[in-house]
């Protein structure tokens, strides 16, 4: 039980004025000596203020996060507002060159008001697509989304995405959803990929009208591409390309659209963020252009050598302020 200032002013007038005895008086009010005479030996020396309450003394560890980079986390939080605490720390680890982990910016900014409720939704594992890949242009997933144009009517978003590293390799916005803007899309992944007809992908999709197309096969096979197509109601099988869309639409879908340019253009602007900015937590929190073009292991292999210099730079730092303590 904590006391407040005046009530330990109290319990030492009554102490003082007691015929029973310090122990027995203390032992009627469920004090310990100990607690008490710490209580009076303050209350001695500095009068009634020496009863306030105090904040705990705290350790000194030699990874304390400096003042320094504290304020930086914060500035940088300010700035990049699209990032979480997790990607903030990968974030400063790879362009800041000094290793901070997710937690202790988590701390930072909540300590400083700037957590807010997670936007993002969970997917259970099992409700994965149950093979998974181990290489780039392994399997290409691909699905339709739409978006509303005011004055204009519906546009379908079809993307193309690589299961593995979750890049975009390719994205459409069309008129229609048809078989034609399909196959139109495919031909486009290919032609940027240049991936040789003997080592094509995978496509998964749903069962939408335009991908069970007897004519979409016959494009497929002509392709050198197989074509495989999720369970009915069950969307989580293509689950990298629609908690995609769910990404997408929770910024698109914040502004509203006059003409078909202006939606383009903020879905460019998106689909560059998700490739080459946003740090992925189920990749290792690299972005899927870093698993995509083969930087990965170069990535990872530079923040372990930075988280080394910079633990090994604090505990240097601590040992000689230690030392300057000591010597004062």
């Amino acid at each position: 039980m904590r006391f407040k200032q005046n009530e330990k002013m109290e319990i030492i007038r009554i102490v003082e004025q007691s015929e029973l005895g310090v122990k027995r008086t203390l032992s009627s009010l469920g004090i310990s000596r100990s607690t008490f005479y710490s209580w009076y030996n303050r209350y001695l020396d500095e009068g009634y203020e020496g009863l306030a309450a105090r904040k705990p003394k705290r350790r000194s560890h030699w990874n304390r996060i400096p003042d320094k980079e504290r304020t930086k986390v914060i500035n940088l939080a300010l700035e990049l507002t699209e990032y979480s605490a997790r990607e903030l720390a990968w974030f400063i680890t790879d362009t800041q060159k000094w290793f901070i982990s997710e937690s202790s910016v988590y701390r930072i900014l909540k300590l400083a008001g700037l957590i807010s409720p997670p936007t993002h939704d969970l997917i259970k594992a099992a409700d994965e697509f149950t093979n998974k890949t181990k290489r780039i242009n392994e399997m290409w997933q691909t699905d339709f989304t739409y978006f509303k144009v005011f004055g204009w009517g519906w546009y379908y978003l079809s993307t193309i995405i690589d299961d593995y590293s979750r890049y975009i390799i390719h994205w459409e916005l069309c008129k229609n959803m048809t078989r034609e803007d399909v196959e139109r899309n495919i031909n486009k992944a290919l032609e940027k990929t240049g991936i040789p007809k003997k080592q094509r992908p995978v496509l998964l999709s749903d069962n939408g009208s335009c991908y069970v197309a007897q004519e979409l096969g016959e494009f497929m096979n002509q392709k050198g591409m197989k074509h495989i197509r999720g369970r009915a109601h069950h969307p989580q099988t293509q689950g990298k390309i629609e908690r995609y869309h769910r990404s997408l639409k929770n910024v698109i879908k914040l502004d509203v659209y006059y003409f078909p340019e202006q939606l383009e253009e903020q879905l460019e602007a998106f689909v560059d963020h998700y490739n080459n900015s946003r740090y992925h937590e189920s990749i290792d929190n690299l972005t899927p252009a870093d698993v995509y073009f083969g930087r990965s292991k170069k990535i990872l292999n530079n923040r372990e050598q930075t988280k080394i210099r910079t633990l090994k730079k604090r505990r240097q730092n601590y040992q000689k302020l230690k030392l300057q303590k000591m010597v004062s």
